[in-house]
């Protein structure tokens, strides 16, 4: 069995997810990602599964393929989220359904099904992501908000869940960060939000990268329940 740690980012084909897998699996980790659609280049030490977050069946049979191949899970990044910005009465059940599917549900069936993992060797960094749409009450964005409030929720219960396993959850509080979850923003829109946080600047991966070495450290283990906004939004 493999004793190099293992990694396990959720939508990882492109954006941020993509910049994380790139990262680590240069940087001593074996990287494990997933998406529902493949990705367009191969990269050294990292395996790729196709696989809707909220669905079940496919995640138990994600896990049971690392269990099998690894026999460890060190770290799980929850980075796999999806946005569609409307008013909330031109909000079609069916996309907000698709947002916590993937956003919350996601979140949940990942966490659940890595700490079942991660208990073997009472050593786990379970890294939930949210956003500043959360503290900010940004119009337009109430069910996309909303699933990231659920994820800080579950972070801060599962932190206590989980402890006595070795294990800790945090979540991140990203900022915007040019991907193409944001795209469709009108740039004024963009640029009121922007003005809202202590830093006005658009995000980086590097600042997400940042946060994520510190909480994933061994002498981080004292931290757990925490969401941490970035851009000094409280």
């Amino acid at each position: 069995m493999i004793e190099q740690p293992v990694m396990l980012i959720t939508g990882s084909r492109k954006g941020i997810g993509r910049s994380l897998a790139e990262h680590y699996s240069k940087n001593g980790w074996q990287v494990v990602g997933c998406s529902r659609k493949p990705p367009e280049e191969k990269v050294q030490n990292y395996e790729h599964f196709i696989a809707d977050v909220g669905d079940e069946p496919a995640v138990k049979s994600l896990f049971s393929a690392i269990r099998k191949k690894y026999d460890r899970l060190d770290v799980l990044l929850n980075n796999a989220g999806i946005a569609s910005m409307n008013h909330s009465l031109l909000m079609p059940l069916e996309t907000a359904r698709s947002m916590m599917d993937t956003n919350f549900s996601g979140t949940f069936l990942f966490s659940r099904e890595s700490a079942k993992l991660m208990q073997k060797h009472k050593f786990g960094r379970i890294i939930n992501f949210s956003s500043v749409a959360v503290p900010l009450n940004l119009e337009g964005e109430a069910v996309y908000a909303s699933s990231k409030a659920a994820v800080e929720e579950l972070t801060r219960i599962q932190a206590r869940e989980l402890a006595d396993l070795g294990i800790t959850v945090n979540a991140i509080g990203s900022t915007p960060i040019k991907t193409d979850l944001i795209s469709g923003i009108p740039e004024e829109k963009m640029n009121r939000l922007l003005e809202r946080q202590a830093i006005r600047r658009f995000g980086q991966v590097e600042d997400i990268i940042n946060l994520i070495d510190f909480l994933i450290r061994p002498e981080s283990s004292f931290i757990t329940g925490q969401v941490i906004y970035l851009g000094g939004v409280a």
